[in-house]
């Protein structure tokens, strides 16, 4: 992260923090290490952010379309203009899982050699670190959009669908098959900006009150 110059790094609920193997391996990074936010969820490390890649070698079925690395670097630097963006990596062994991925943005792929995708995880760190340094580097892409609903409004937004629609006997928790998944592919195909939010929102609440 430090040689290619980025600098603000969020641990989700670490086994051991501060730690003196991770010190050791820091390898004059130890900046970051002290510097590193410490939280206990994925939801609490995504707050305030506008745009998140979860960096996967999975296929998911149920996600949006996957995106290569270098695509993925120059619209995250894009949309770092106006607000926080964030690279979302899963542990060493398992990577990540598909819920979370389904709370990122977009999935992001490194692409590999088909017969072998496996990539540690600091090699994973390392080329997508690589990948943004170089669309910094690159001659100015065009504008992107500069109000996108930030992480939690889009969790409040799923949040409000799923309660409505239970309330309406549309959705069955009991029996939910793969309706949410799918609905958060469909919104997640785009790129939610604050006022569709608060407008699909508004949707919800007026049929919410509305009389039977």
């Amino acid at each position: 992260m430090k040689a290619m110059g980025l600098s603000r790094l969020v641990l989700v609920a670490p086994q051991s923090f501060p730690d003196p193997v991770a010190d050791a391996r820091a390898s004059g990074a130890g900046d970051l290490l002290a510097g590193a936010r410490v939280v206990g969820s994925l939801e609490e490390a995504l707050r305030g952010t506008t745009l998140s890649a979860a960096i996967t070698a999975r296929r998911r079925e149920r996600s949006v379309p996957v995106k290569h690395a270098r695509e993925a670097a120059s619209e995250l630097l894009g949309h770092a203009e106006h607000g926080d963006v964030a690279l979302v990596f899963g542990t060493e062994t398992s990577g990540l899982s598909n819920d979370e991925v389904a709370l990122c943005s977009m999935p992001v792929c490194i692409p590999t050699s088909p017969g072998f995708s496996s990539l540690n995880l600091g090699a994973a760190v390392q080329v997508m670190s690589y990948e943004l340094r170089m669309a910094a580097l690159a001659p100015s892409a065009p504008p992107v959009q500069s109000d996108l609903a930030a992480f939690e409004d889009i969790e409040g937004f799923h949040a409000h669908l799923e309660r409505a629609m239970t309330a309406s006997g549309f959705y069955d928790p009991a029996n939910p098959k793969r309706l949410l998944p799918r609905l958060r592919r469909l919104f997640g195909r785009t790129r939610l900006e604050r006022e569709e939010v608060n407008i699909l929102r508004g949707i919800l609440g007026a049929l919410e009150r509305k009389p039977d």
